[in-house]
């Protein structure tokens, strides 16, 4: 059963504690990436077959495969797909930045240029559950950046197949290549590339343990999204929100993983004892239901402030993932979140709008990092180059500030190449 914490009566390490990652994978990944570097394909297959029990023949996913894949997926969830990707689009179409140029009349030209790019790998998981939902949330901004080929990875199963709504979304969302490989063997193909896989400049998308040790491991040599922990929803609510409502927000969280974590932060007692006995009372219903059950008695849990300013303060020490704001005029306390990853206004908003269809990303900073980091955006695929020109005359006069300036750190070389150009 979720626990009930009051503040100010329990210590403050309670109630800001966060779910302990319990396996130590960072051995197992060194040598599954070694591996892969080493004997490219050749591992991969092994791979497959070993965590899989797939024995392929071909990594590729084949046009054929697709289309028998919009064959078999039926024609309203393709609707759905759309409407969502539609929704994406238009969100993620407003974050496009443009290069800039300035022109200074006495011969200086500074700019930047906005470069995409030049290949996006897009990690997909399988194992429990399909996600195309992911698919779409990885791939669009992908595309809209300019980015010239984007691949996507995912394991397949012990058939071989990839689950044909993952690949409807993958050719909805415009993928170019995809290839079955999952784990953090997928994540070191797209890193170093082998004879089937192209080496990325980018690596996007959610994982388990060994797919975000992976990307941390080839942080560096390729560029990564983030290093993703288990979902994380929070609920600011005060004493007008229905309980039936907050429980199943939280058990949708519930449901992805028993690391996963819920918490409920609310004004009243009252509210609290009631959400407590609704998620006892919706949680068994689940298909999911033995991995909610994990989820919420370890780490799930209710805290109960004082007022709602100090709910919110609560929250932003918290950062969460996805955060409900389950109150009257939710408008009022927006500027009040400085630490969210994606904030769901109002009591008519699950965070479930957020995963398939409202259309801002899914892909979103956790464990805190929210205070620092973003969510995935068309920022993440591309990168900026900055450039700058000179004429002789604009060079003579700055010359002596900028060899001025070298000296004082020391740099007597710099100082020379600034003004070597005068004594001719």
């Amino acid at each position: 059963m979720i626990r009930i914490l009051k503040c100010g009566e329990v210590e403050n390490k309670e109630i800001f504690a966060r779910t302990p990652s319990k396996i130590n994978v960072e051995k197992t990944v060194s040598e599954i990436i070694e591996n892969v570097k080493e004997n490219g394909d050749k591992a991969l297959f092994e791979y497959c077959e070993k965590f899989d029990g797939a024995r392929l023949s071909s990594l590729l996913v084949s046009k054929d495969e697709i289309d028998k894949a919009l064959n078999e997926v039926d024609e309203k969830f393709i609707s759905v797909l759309k409407k969502a990707a539609a929704n994406i689009r238009k969100f993620h179409e407003k974050q496009v930045r443009t290069s800039f140029i300035i022109n200074d009349e006495n011969g200086i030209v500074t700019g930047q240029k906005i470069i995409p790019v030049d290949r996006a790998g897009l990690y997909v998981p399988g194992g429990t559950a399909a996600y195309p939902s992911t698919v779409l949330m990885d791939a669009i901004p992908a595309k809209i950046a300019g980015v010239k080929e984007v691949v996507m990875v995912t394991p397949p199963n012990a058939e071989g197949k990839v689950n044909p709504v993952i690949l409807a979304a993958a050719h909805i969302a415009g993928i170019d290549k995809i290839f079955k490989v999952g784990g953090a063997q997928a994540i070191a193909a797209l890193a170093y590339g082998t004879n089937s896989i192209p080496k990325a400049d980018k690596i996007v998308g959610p994982g388990n343990a060994y797919v975000a040790e992976a990307k941390k491991q080839v942080f560096g040599l390729v560029s990564i999204d983030m290093i993703a922990g288990p979902s994380e929803i929070l609920i600011v609510a005060d004493d007008t929100v229905n309980p039936k409502y907050a429980a199943a927000d939280l058990l949708s969280q519930a449901e992805h993983d028993k690391m996963a974590s819920a918490v409920l932060v609310t004004t009243s007692f009252e509210v609290a004892k009631k959400v407590r006995d609704e998620i006892e009372i919706q949680l068994p219903n689940l298909e999911r239901a033995e991995i909610a059950r994990v989820s919420i008695d370890d780490n799930g849990k209710i805290i109960v402030a004082d007022n709602i300013n100090e709910a919110i303060e609560i929250a932003n020490e918290i950062a969460p993932e996805h955060l409900e704001l389950c109150v009257d005029n939710p408008f009022d306390y927006l500027d009040s979140i400085r630490h969210a990853g994606s904030v769901f206004m109002g009591k008519n908003c699950p965070e479930a709008l957020g995963d398939y269809l409202a259309g801002p990303n899914h892909t979103l900073p956790t464990s805190g990092t929210a205070k620092f980091s973003s969510p995935l955006s068309v920022d993440d695929f591309v990168k900026k180059m900055q450039y700058t020109y000179y004429t002789a005359d604009a060079l003579k006069r700055c010359a002596y500030d900028v060899a001025y300036f070298a000296e004082k750190e020391g740099l007597t070389a710099h100082a020379k190449s600034a003004v070597v150009r005068l004594e001719e």
